[in-house]
């Protein structure tokens, strides 16, 4: 248990009721989670506000961060070269996250195509064709096996060039284009903008915190327009492009009769093979003589919205739920890949006899069980993972405690079914969200996203921010940790049309779907790029990216890729807001670059706020500037069609 004289109240830990039913489980088991741990390793003051530099043997070096510019390091930088260095740091670590697991998926492709991997296959020849197609692949009158190949090709650019420009600048609107081409910030390959932004924030290379800026934002647009936008493209077309399903989640999806194995991690190819043998008549018969009512395979955090989205996986919970839903003792194999996975969640698997497994080759944790998946024979591993789970719950040996909450919603908007959505079959488009927006009905359009983080109130932020966007009829957009906060309460079904403001409220009941989207993993806010930049192309909402009237927010932000999702979404042209915290020392010239300067050059900008009201306040004062800009601030009359009215649109379309 943690060492504190007296710990955190479990009511100011989480909004969660599963999870802090469960703190307390755990507390009474004499088992620490993690909340305790942040509860009694406090923070330090100064490496908060990023105010310190060990980029040599020098240092370290520390700022005086209430007055920064009184002292400088050894070597002479400045705060405002530390700053940046250690931003610019945590932008180069969050892309390499999202471009190797980019790149491990383009492998899976390749080897599928060229029928190296037996158990897959392609799932979606058409987002194949649209893919291929939008990047100047020849399609007509070829097989699909050559387009394929000539696909991974093309896309293989984006991690390996080292000149030109990467592919997927095809899909940026002109204007914005325009603008990365001026400051010289187009990515050439993800691999070659890592490796230079790692170089030049080294001791003695680059003292400039406005030329380190660009650099920031050339290595953060390789990740959103290259590494995160080719995993979703090739996940989609591998294992079929998400459109809405109804899903459970929260730890009620939990069965004590049933062998619960959960999947925890990025990549989706775990799950998928985990899927595949799950749904072995083998394996079942293995599960029901073993006296379970069937194998229960469960998601978690991305690898889990991987797996709703696509195929209405339950889902247990996101990223501050990982430990403690081991406390239940329901859990037969605890399964990770990459990302995001607590070393101690080992400590605490074993404290309930649940294995704890990892699978893949870059996260091993020390003392757990390593199965390495092949993805050339996925089923070794996942059918000796599935064998261990049908072991363990034979010998359960403690008492089991499910927590009996759970909640159901809609979730899996990928780009392309809310374009099928808003138009139909025939009429596909974006013409009529951009015209409500226009019309006034909706305000908006927000990102929320990211993650949870134990510094911060499990969900609390999440929720309260997104009841008062959409109460003020701004449509939310969802990824990551942050859509399962809002799945559990109970914001993601057509029913939460309720809570909207009257606007945004009628257009839910008039399309039949929630004023909040859920569109995938944290890789997919991808989607949200592609989405914006077809709001763009349909017209009359600007010319570029940073003339929508969009903000993003990452209330409960904790890992260096939710940085440089940020800073990608900043470099394309929006506002983006963190909570809780933000790495950066007040009063500094490269704080005022980042939250005024760069909006100035045409690009978004950053904020900070730590009161989730106060975040819903700044965002929408930012659309409404947006829309004052655009000249469509003013109230329009609101006519209701009748048949005579849609007979003239129908004639028309």
């Amino acid at each position: 248990m943690a060492k504190t004289q007296e710990l955190i109240k479990v009511e100011d830990i989480t909004t969660c009721d599963s999870t802090a039913e469960m703190i307390i489980k755990a507390r009474k088991d004499g088992v620490e989670l993690f909340f305790d741990r942040a509860s009694e390793m406090k923070a330090c003051p100064i490496g908060a506000q990023s105010a310190c530099c060990k980029h040599c043997a020098m240092g370290p070096c520390r700022m005086n961060v209430s007055s920064p510019y009184d002292r400088i390091g050894v070597c002479g930088a400045t705060v405002d070269t530390i700053v940046a260095r250690n931003f610019g740091r945590m932008v180069a670590a969050g892309s390499a996250a999202h471009t190797d697991h980019g790149m491990a998926m383009l492998e899976l492709f390749r080897d599928v195509v060229n029928g190296k991997v037996q158990d897959m296959k392609i799932q979606d020849p058409l987002k194949l064709y649209e893919v291929a197609k939008s990047l100047d692949v020849p399609v007509e009158g070829r097989e699909l096996k050559e387009i394929a190949l000539d696909l991974y090709h093309e896309l293989e650019r984006t991690y390996t060039q080292v000149e030109g420009e990467i592919p997927m600048v095809k899909r940026v609107p002109a204007k914005t284009l325009e603008t990365w081409r001026k400051e010289g910030i187009v990515p050439r390959g993800a691999m070659r903008e890592i490796m230079e932004m790692m170089h030049r924030t080294a001791i003695g290379v680059d003292q400039d915190y406005e030329n380190l800026t660009k650099q920031i934002s050339r290595t953060a647009l390789a990740d959103g327009w290259g590494g995160s936008m080719v995993s979703t493209d090739i996940s989609d077309i591998l294992f079929g492009t998400p459109s809405p399903v109804e899903v459970e989640v929260d730890m009620g999806v939990l069965k004590e009769d049933k062998v619960n194995i959960i999947i925890h991690g990025h990549e989706p190819i775990l799950l998928e093979a985990m899927m595949i043998s799950a749904a072995d008549p083998e394996m079942k018969k293995m599960a029901e003589e073993a006296g379970a009512k069937g194998i229960n395979l469960i998601g978690m955090c991305c690898s889990g919205l991987e797996g709703l989205s696509r195929h209405g996986l339950p889902h247990a919970g996101n990223f501050s739920s990982t430990e403690p839903v081991l406390v239940t003792g329901a859990v037969d194999a605890m399964c990770v890949d990459i990302q995001c996975i607590k070393q101690d969640m080992k400590r605490v698997a074993d404290c309930y006899d649940t294995p704890f497994i990892t699978t893949n080759y870059r996260a091993k944790i020390e003392g757990a069980l390593h199965i390495q998946l092949d993805e050339h024979e996925p089923r070794k591993c996942t059918d000796e993972i599935i064998i261990k789970a049908i072991s363990r719950f034979k010998t359960r040996k403690g008492p089991i405690q499910i927590p009996r909450h759970s909640a159901r919603g809609i979730h899996g908007f990928s780009y392309e079914y809310i374009n099928y959505m808003l138009g139909g079959s025939f009429r596909g488009s974006y013409k009529p969200l951009n015209e409500n927006i226009i019309n006034g009905r909706i305000r908006g359009v927000a990102g929320v996203v990211g993650c949870t983080n134990p510094r911060s109130k499990q969900d609390w932020s999440h929720v309260e921010l997104v009841k008062e966007l959409i109460k003020n009829d701004v449509l939310v957009l969802q990824t990551g940790c942050s859509q399962i906060a809002l799945a559990k309460a109970g914001l993601t079904g057509p029913g939460a049309a309720a809570l909207a403001g009257p606007g945004l409220s009628e257009v839910c009941e008039t399309v039949g779907m929630p004023p909040v989207l859920g569109l995938g993993s944290c890789v997919d806010n991808s989607r949200i790029l592609i989405a914006a930049s077809e709001m763009v192309r349909t017209g009359g909402l600007g010319d570029c990216l940073a003339d929508l009237p969009a903000a993003g927010c990452a209330p409960e932000w904790m890992s260096e890729k939710a940085i440089a999702i940020g800073q990608y979404f900043v470099a394309s042209g929006v506002y983006v807001i963190f909570g809780h915290t933000f790495p950066m020392t007040s009063g500094t010239k490269f704080e005022k670059h980042l939250f005024e300067e760069l909006e100035g050059k045409g690009f978004g900008k950053w904020g900070f706020a730590s009161d989730p009201r106060e975040m819903a306040r700044l965002m929408i004062e930012h659309i409404d500037k947006k829309r004052r800009a655009l000249g469509i601030d003013k109230a329009r009359e609101r006519v209701l069609m009748d048949m005579a009215d849609r007979r003239v649109l129908d004639a028309t379309a």
